[in-house]
C-alpha cells in the first residue's frame, strides 16, 4: 500500500470520527441548555467550544455567544477545520483519493453525510438542528457499520486506527473541560445543574446506560470519571480506545510488516491503563492526568505517521 493511501485512510477515520463527536456534542449541548437557567445554558455552549479547542476562532468572528451562533459555528462554519461540515469535506476528500480501497456502501455514507450539510446556510430552529445532528450521527455510524463489514485488510485496519485515535482525543478533552470549566459559578456542585452536566458528558459519548448498569449507587462525578477512563466494557473509554489502538497497530505490522515506535508507546500506554487506579488519577489531579494523556496520544499520532511514512 503506497503511503499516501495509508495516509488517507487513516486521516478519512479521524475525521469521520471527529464529524460525529461534534454533532453529538451539539446535540447534547442543545438538551442541556433546554433544561438550563440562562447562565447555566451559556456557560454549556461555551464549554462546548471549548471541548474541541474552538473558542478562539469562534470569539475571533465577534459573534455573540448564543445557541444559534455557536450551533451554527459547529456545524456548518467553512471557516472552522472541527466544524461538522469542515470535517466531512476532509472526510469526502480523503474518501475519493480511496475510492477503490473503500466498498460502496462505506462511500455512500459519507457522501450521504457531506450532503446533508453542503449548501446549508444555518441549522435552523433548534428542533431543525437536533434532526439535522441525528442524521449525521446516523450516517457516521453507517459508516462505522461499513467499514466493520469490509475485508479485514490494511484499508479497513488504517480506519479503524484513525478513529480510534480520534475518539481517544475526543473523550479526554470532553472529561477535561466539564471537570474544569463548565460548572458556572454559584452553582452547588452534585446540585441540579452538576447533575444535568455530568448526564449530558455520557450522553455525548453514548454512555447513559452503560453507566446505569455498571453502577448501582446514582450518578457521582468520580464514578463517571472512572467509567470514562479505565472502563474497557465502555468502546469510547480511553481505556478501550488504548486497548483498541494496540489491536489495530498489531494487525497492521501482521499485514504491512511494519512496526516499531508507535507499536511500543501504544502498548506501554495501554498496560499503564491496567494497572491505574482512578484514586490515584484524582489524587494525582485530573487535569493534568488528561493533559498527558492527551500530549501522548499526540505524540502516538505522530509516530504513526513516521513509521508508516504518512510525512
Amino acid at each position: 500500500m503506497l503511503s499516501r493511501t495509508a495516509a488517507s485512510l487513516y486521516w478519512m477515520g479521524r475525521y469521520v470520527e471527529r464529524a460525529e463527536f461534534t454533532a453529538r456534542l451539539v446535540e447534547a449541548t442543545v438538551r442541556l441548555d433546554a433544561l438550563s437557567s440562562r447562565p447555566a445554558g451559556e456557560a454549556a455552549w461555551a464549554s462546548a467550544l471549548m471541548v474541541i479547542d474552538a473558542d478562539k476562532p469562534f470569539a475571533a468572528t465577534g459573534e455573540k455567544l448564543n445557541p444559534r451562533n455557536v450551533a451554527r459555528f459547529l456545524t456548518l462554519s467553512s471557516e472552522h477545520r472541527g466544524s461538522v461540515v469542515s470535517c466531512l469535506d476532509r472526510a469526502r476528500d480523503n474518501a475519493k483519493a480511496v475510492r477503490t480501497a473503500l466498498t460502496r456502501e462505506a462511500w455512500q455514507t459519507i457522501n450521504r453525510a457531506w450532503l446533508l450539510f453542503h449548501g446549508r446556510a444555518s441549522p435552523g430552529d433548534t428542533q431543525a438542528t437536533l434532526n439535522l445532528v441525528d442524521q449525521a450521527q446516523a450516517e457516521t455510524r453507517g459508516f462505522e457499520g461499513a467499514i466493520g463489514r469490509m475485508l479485514r485488510s490494511p484499508s479497513s485496519w488504517f480506519i479503524r486506527l484513525g478513529a480510534t485515535v480520534e475518539r481517544a482525543d475526543n473523550t479526554a478533552r470532553l472529561l477535561d473541560v466539564k471537570y474544569h470549566i463548565l460548572l458556572p459559578e454559584g452553582e452547588a456542585v452534585g446540585g441540579a445543574v452538576d447533575r444535568d452536566q455530568w448526564t449530558t458528558i455520557l450522553q455525548t459519548v453514548s454512555a447513559v446506560n452503560a453507566y446505569r448498569w455498571l453502577y448501582r449507587e446514582g450518578l457521582t462525578p468520580g464514578r463517571v470519571t472512572e467509567l470514562l477512563i479505565l472502563r474497557r466494557e465502555l468502546p469510547r473509554s480511553l481505556a478501550a480506545s488504548a486497548e483498541e489502538v494496540v489491536l489495530n497497530l498489531n494487525a497492521l505490522g501482521k499485514g504491512t510488516g511494519f512496526q516499531g515506535p508507535a507499536d511500543r508507546m501504544a502498548r506501554l500506554r495501554h498496560a499503564r491503563l491496567g494497572d491505574t487506579k482512578i484514586g490515584a488519577i484524582i489524587g494525582g489531579g485530573l487535569h493534568e492526568y488528561l493533559e498527558d494523556f492527551i500530549e501522548e496520544n499526540a505524540a502516538i499520532n505522530q509516530a504513526i505517521a513516521r513509521q508508516f511514512r504518512f510525512v
